[in-house]
């Protein structure tokens, strides 16, 4: 007869528990593979899927590369950091078992055997830390897997749940170096969950060592032995860290050296969360992306709770226990502590990464509450208090809902009843039935919350399906390497599309993307997201022939995002002549990048390509007006006199569609007129000298018109507004619309002045007419304004900075909208090439800047275009496409350097109304 052994028995129970948590959480919300709802959000499916696929390639002796080169992505990086940061779990092995086209189902599967796994190793830790029931032992480690931090934060982020399983096992190993035993087994248990994931195994062993602490304060012999058995537990302790390490240096040191020439990620300063909100999210069914998770089961948290007052557990360790997992929360909120947690530096997204440490604290408290015995009503009675207060302070946040309330009191009740029952017998079975049912339904409730919160608030991709099918075959009967590059293509479905179809293109993005990459890459013209470290394609045929890509394949929009309007294109492939993979170039002094893409490329390439059309100004020319008129530096930006009357009563600089000036007497089907507003009519002082970076400075130095900006003057209080926007002909032919009697003109807001009232709605007639009020052109009056890179004569008092487009090539162009009538353009002037709102590439012509991506800023992804050099900026959602010019709207400083006084629902109402101009 075989022989009972409990810690097996719980870590099976707590296994079992999780699995089918989980699963059923994801079949109520529907989501893959329960349902037609994706669960591949922001970094699982941007990272972990295509990482996995390249694995899973690697294992099956296909992919471009092996373990130390990844030719696919970036144009080739190296693989070693990758590889030691996503991949070297034990359980990443698993995905070699099922085929290519099912690695969405492959990924689950490891997440879930991790969660599993991280359950098992807590039940059977309990179990050696201290005798007891073994049914509850098991439960207790199923609410561990099951935390709020396990099912809504790690669950997308499956390199995360190697941490949720080094936390017991580390555990584990300072209880044997607390004992004396395994010396030989603890350093390579160490070794492991280091080497699976080295960031939140650092967390781990914190937690660890803290529990070593408390276990050697209150299990020690008493006497003079004490300190001496507590310095032996601690220096064993250190030493299996420290070898254990040791041993997994070969994969450390790539990761280290990865990240120190990685492009540099959001550098902020912590801001500690509400506390109203950081109690709330200890109920079920809550959700936020920058609070804690700290979701635990009831069946954790009344036992954790009534410890202080469990009169059976000695004093001592109750009061250690309660007071490391009080210390560990307020840890949380704190600064040093929170650097200390993160390894001394600032999370990139979500910043209570260590919560999971917090909940294998509180477990294990509850396992000390419950393992002396069953808590009496005292005890209850004063865990329930502690509940109380919870929910009162949490009553102050809008996390909680009422299905929230309901669920954190139902589960209490519950478990205090199932507490109360004998732990023998029948009524044992009961017990377990009831604690068992507590954590299924609060759990799983906040499993499927998380999944439905997740896909409304992140961005989230399509799981493999037709379109990556195709696109693969696509590549695949392109593939030439390594005689030639074979890119996928710019219409992406995720940022690391060369790993998940194949081929060998541009797209990258990993935590190790290199910064000379993102640099590069930027100079070109290549858009870029997540702050720099998601490079993009470039659909260019001198990039191509610099970077040997001899084939490109061009496909429809990706339609699972919502953004992107119906595309039913085929799948094609564009082949060209390349030069080989690797050429030699003359000696010569190395080629130095400027602030166009264009020159850059020609740079790079060794031959000029590029013709720049004729503007306005000639080089050489000087700014009319007083002052000292400065000739403009050749080859940088020209400039016209937006303020000055021409002769003929013209009041605007006659120019072609391509931005070419007119001569007399020529006419063009698609001249526009390019001028200043009513009312400016005295010439100004000319601009100070101009900077090396092309920009100027107005007299007084307030404003600086930059790079890819004009400068338009407000005289007074009059609002300037801005070029006419009549039809074809010469001026006073057809209806003038200038841009203060447009529509979709965004006023600026102003501070309220005394006896003033400022207006509601910021769209009424009032706030678009006003001439009292600083006025900003909007993107359609921006593309009237002349020539590649002109700009108006900066003026004295008021500058309004605005945007200066490409000039675009001749065609229909619907005035009143203010928007290109060519169909997938970007619709800037002058964009010619197949530029869109996903996703920026260069043109095929006209010139512009692009700006190198900043190394820190908020959570938004930028797209530069180089040939209309604007940048697109989406969301956090990235629902919708927003173009402005370097800042939003309601926080532009009025033209005094007042900060805007709008209400925030004036904000919002702007941000929607600017959003749904460019959807």
């Amino acid at each position: 007869m075989p022989t009972f052994r409990p810690r097996t028995a719980a870590a099976a129970l707590a296994a079992l528990i999780t699995t089918a948590t989980v699963c059923a959480g994801d079949a109520r919300a529907r989501s893959f593979p329960f349902g037609p709802r994706t669960r591949s959000v922001n970094d699982l499916g941007n990272q972990f899927v295509p990482f996995h696929t390249r694995l899973r390639d690697l294992l099956h002796g296909h992919g471009d590369g092996g373990l130390f080169l990844n030719w696919s992505s970036g144009y080739g990086t190296s693989f070693l950091p990758d590889l030691g940061t996503y991949l070297t779990s034990p359980f990443a092995l698993l995905v070699g078992v099922f085929p290519r086209d099912r690695i969405d189902l492959a990924v689950y599967v490891v997440t879930v055997v991790k969660m599993a796994s991280a359950a098992a190793a807590m039940a059977f830790l309990l179990l050696t830390l201290r005798g007891g029931h073994w049914w509850m032992a098991g439960v207790l480690g199923g609410s561990y897997a099951l935390c709020g931090w396990s099912v809504a934060e790690a669950s997308y982020n499956p390199m995360w749940l190697d941490g949720l399983i080094a936390l017991p096992l580390l555990c584990l190993a300072g209880e044997w170096a607390r004992t004396g035993r395994r010396r030989m087994v603890a350093p390579l248990l160490v070794a492991v969950v280091w080497v699976a994931n080295f960031y939140t195994a650092y967390m781990a062993t914190l937690g660890a060592a803290l529990v070593l602490v408390v276990r050697l304060l209150t299990e020690s012999e008493k006497g003079a032995g004490r300190a001496k058995a507590a310095v032996r537990g601690l220096a064993r302790a250190a030493g299996s860290v420290l070898l254990g390490i040791g041993l997994a240096a070969p994969v450390l040191i790539p990761v280290y050296l990865g990240t120190k020439h990685a492009y540099p990620g959001w550098d902020r300063a912590f801001r500690p969360a509400a506390w109203p909100d950081v109690l709330a999210r200890l109920f079920p069914s809550t959700y936020g992306f920058f609070t804690p998770a700290l979701f635990l089961s009831a069946v954790a948290l009344l036992p954790a709770c009534a410890l202080v007052f469990q009169r059976g557990v000695p004093r001592r360790e109750r009061w250690a226990w309660a007071g490391l997992v009080a210390g560990a929360g307020l840890s949380l909120q704190w600064g040093p502590t929170h650097l200390l947690w993160h390894a001394f530096a600032t999370p990139n997204g979500s910043p209570y990464r260590q919560t999971f440490v917090l909940a294998g604290l509180v477990v294990i408290a509850a396992w000390i509450s419950v393992s002396y015995g069953r808590p009496g009503p005292r005890a209850l009675a004063g865990g329930g208090a502690v509940l109380v207060l919870v929910a009162a302070g949490a009553a102050f946040s809008d996390l909680a809902t009422h299905r929230s309330y309901l669920l954190f009191a139902a589960g209490p009740v519950a478990t205090a009843a199932a507490l109360a029952l004998p732990g023998r017998g029948r009524r044992a079975g009961l017990a377990a039935v009831l604690l068992t049912g507590v954590l299924v339904g609060q759990a799983a409730a906040t499993t499927a919350f998380a999944d439905r919160q997740r896909l409304a608030q992140l961005d989230h991709y399509a799981p493999w399906g037709e379109r990556q099918r195709v696109q693969a075959d696509a590549v695949a009967r392109a593939d030439g390497w390594p005689r030639y590059r074979t890119d996928p293509g710019g219409e992406r479905t995720t940022a690391n599309d060369p790993l998940l179809v194949g081929g060998q293109g541009a797209a990258y993005y990993s935590s190790h993307t290199p910064a000379v990459l993102t640099r590069t890459l930027a100079a070109l013209g290549a858009g870029w997201t997540s702050r720099g470290r998601a490079v993009q394609s470039l659909d260019n045929p001198v990039t191509d022939a610099i970077f040997s890509v001899g084939a490109r394949v061009h496909g429809p929009r990706d339609p699972h995002q919502r953004w992107n309007a119906p595309d039913d294109r085929p799948v094609t492939v564009v082949r060209q002549q390349v030069p080989p993979l690797v050429t030699v170039r003359q000696a010569g002094a190395a080629p130095s990048f400027g602030p166009s893409p264009f020159r850059n490329q020609e740079a790079l390439l060794g031959s000029r390509v590029y013709t720049v059309p004729r503007t306005a100004a000639p080089e050489g020319e000087r700014c009319p007006g007083r002052g000292s008129g400065r000739p403009h530096p050749p080859g940088g930006a020209r400039y016209i006199p937006a303020d000055r009357p021409l002769s003929g009563g013209q009041r605007g600089v006659p120019v072609d569609a391509r931005g070419v000036r007119l001569g007399a007497g020529e006419r063009s089907a698609g001249r526009r007129w390019a001028g200043r507003g009513p009312g400016d009519r005295a010439p100004g002082p000319a601009a100070g000298p101009p900077r090396s970076d092309g920009a100027t400075w107005t007299n007084r130095g307030r404003r600086r018109a930059g790079r890819g900006h004009a400068a338009v003057r407000t005289r007074g209080n009059r609002a300037a507004r801005g070029p006419r926007l009549s039809g074809p002909g010469p001026a006073g032919r057809g209806r003038d619309r200038t841009a203060a009697h447009r529509s979709d003109v965004r006023p600026r807001h102003r501070r309220r002045r005394p006896g003033r009232t400022a207006p509601r709605n910021p769209r009424n007639r009032r706030a678009r007419r006003a001439p009292d009020r600083g006025l900003e052109l909007p993107g359609a009056a921006r593309r009237q304004l002349p020539g590649p890179g002109l700009r108006a004569c900066p003026r004295p008092r008021h500058i309004r900075r605005l945007h200066v487009p490409s000039p675009r090539p001749a065609g229909r162009f619907d005035g009143r909208s203010g928007r290109a009538a060519r169909a997938g353009r970007c619709g800037g002037v002058g964009c010619a090439g197949a530029t869109t709102r996903r996703a920026a590439g260069p043109c095929t012509g006209g010139t512009g800047l692009t700006r190198p991506p900043p190394a820190a800023g908020p959570s938004t992804a930028r797209s530069v275009g180089p040939a209309c050099g604007r940048e697109r900026r989406w969301g956090v959602r990235g629902a919708r496409s927003v173009s402005h010019d370097r800042r939003w709207p309601w926080r532009r400083s009025s033209s005094r350097g007042r900060r805007s006084s709008g209400t925030v629902a004036a904000r919002r109402r702007t941000a929607g109304r600017a959003s749904s101009r460019w959807r």
